[in-house]
């Protein structure tokens, strides 16, 4: 069921009913923010066009307020498009979660963003964009969006982690810490944002979701919060996983969480390296690759329209 939208207007996609798009009407409501709706995986967000705008348009508490499943248009985050910082980047991207906090980055995030200019009119094969996380690269293809993710970030102190390193680097693979009253065996990834990721042999005995999710993201050894994903090895090239969002709480999919799993997978040495590895989300299939060549990390995924309108801030 589509969430409840404070709204005077609302153009379902095409793909709902099979008809055309239809084009936005005008609307006389004061303080009405105009915007779009993608998911990615089921993992939705609010999307702002403000590329005539170097800052979003909207303080963080109102975006909290739009993100409000109940009384706003729900999702787990606002996303604007701004005017880059300088002529090496194409557009800006600035993420509000559904709590009012800024993330780095976000992987579905991105892709949503990349398709948002598509269908805003831009119209390259691939964009420079610039994040807090740094510069990252969305490619369109015929189906679906391949992000380059750049390199992971491993050292312990840049993830940001406390617990003690472990491994190669000063960083820290499959550490025990214990953490509302059990005991984890940690691995510590950043891709521009923090992730912990922690491998069981069933995803639905081994873990107290609600529970082991929020403990573990706020964890005194994660001075920054971290985003939480928990992790069963289907096969060697099939990882299937459930993710406690830093900021959002549950969600159907983490671009950069399984991008940060893959990773970790390989350098724990449960997957190989050098292939393409199939991760299974809640909401549906990322692929992963972890490439020698260059250490960057791509991921391919959809980036699908919902719905668009005007909501009262």
């Amino acid at each position: 069921m589509l969430s409840k939208v404070v709204t005077l207007l609302c153009v379902m996609s095409a793909s709902a009913f099979s008809t055309p798009r239809a084009p936005r009407r005008a609307t006389t409501v004061r303080n009405a923010v105009q915007f779009s709706k993608y998911h990615g995986l089921g993992n939705d967000f609010i999307l702002i066009d403000n590329r005539d705008r170097d800052d979003p348009s909207l303080t963080p508490e109102q975006a909290e307020k739009l993100c409000n499943r109940n009384f706003g248009i729900g999702g787990d985050g606002v996303i604007f498009a701004l005017k880059p910082p300088s002529s090496e980047y194409d557009f800006t991207m600035r993420i509000y979660n559904s709590d009012g906090s800024e993330p780095e980055m976000c992987g579905n995030g991105i892709r949503c963003f990349a398709q948002f200019l598509k269908d805003l009119g831009e119209e390259q094969k691939s964009y420079n964009i610039h994040t807090l996380a740094g510069k990252i690269v969305p490619v369109m293809n015929e189906d679906s969006i391949t992000v380059d993710m750049g390199e992971p970030i491993l050292a312990a102190a840049k993830v940001p982690t406390t617990l003690e390193p472990n491994f190669e680097g000063d960083s820290v693979v499959e550490q025990t810490y214990e953490c509302n009253g059990k005991e984890w065996k940690i691995s510590c990834v950043s891709m521009g944002n923090p992730h912990a990721v922690i491998f069981v042999n069933d995803l639905e005995k081994d873990i107290d979701f609600a529970n082991d999710g929020p403990a573990l993201e706020k964890a005194s050894v994660f001075p920054a919060k971290t985003n939480v994903e928990f992790v069963q090895v289907k096969a060697p090239d099939h990882l299937v996983m459930k993710v406690w969002e830093r900021g959002a709480g549950p969600t159907l999919a983490c671009g950069t969480g399984a991008c940060a799993l893959t990773v970790a997978a390989i350098r724990a040495g449960k997957i190989p390296r050098g292939e393409s590895c199939r991760v299974t989300l809640p909401g549906g299939d990322l692929f992963i690759e972890w490439r020698e060549s260059d250490s960057h990390v791509y991921m391919t995924g959809p980036a699908t329209f919902a719905f668009e309108g005007s909501a009262k801030v």
